[in-house]
């Protein structure tokens, strides 16, 4: 298992990327479920800072990109789990692709010059 100096916070701009994406692909979450996930997904790289999740999702919620109710967790505590909206899938495919076009551009300083 890494240790905690393995761990690196979450790069500015990619938290509301990365909870948008876990939503489409696991469902309906809590916060405590969305953080692990994304440390699960960044093979433990990534170090969930719930003092940024949390007003991240209220922010998502405010802006109607996911929507959140109270239900119980496996362990049988309540929770607020949240659940992406159609706005929410709209925003997750503009920004997809916005990152898709960055990742794009930055390759090419490190591919070989052509003349």
């Amino acid at each position: 298992m890494a240790g905690r100096n393995d761990k690196h916070e979450i790069w500015q701009g990619t938290l509301v990327l990365m909870v948008l994406k876990t939503l489409e692909t696991m469902g309906a979450q809590h916060g405590y479920g969305i953080a692990r996930r994304i440390e699960q997904v960044s093979g433990q790289k990534l170090l969930v800072n719930y003092g940024t999740l949390y007003p991240a999702l209220i922010k998502l919620e405010q802006e109607g990109y996911i929507r959140s109710e109270w239900g119980n967790t496996e362990n049988n505590r309540r929770a607020r789990y949240y659940r992406l909206t159609s706005a929410g899938r709209k925003l997750l495919a503009a920004e997809a692709r916005a990152w898709k076009r960055a990742h794009d551009l930055l390759a090419r300083f490190w591919r070989p010059q052509e003349p």
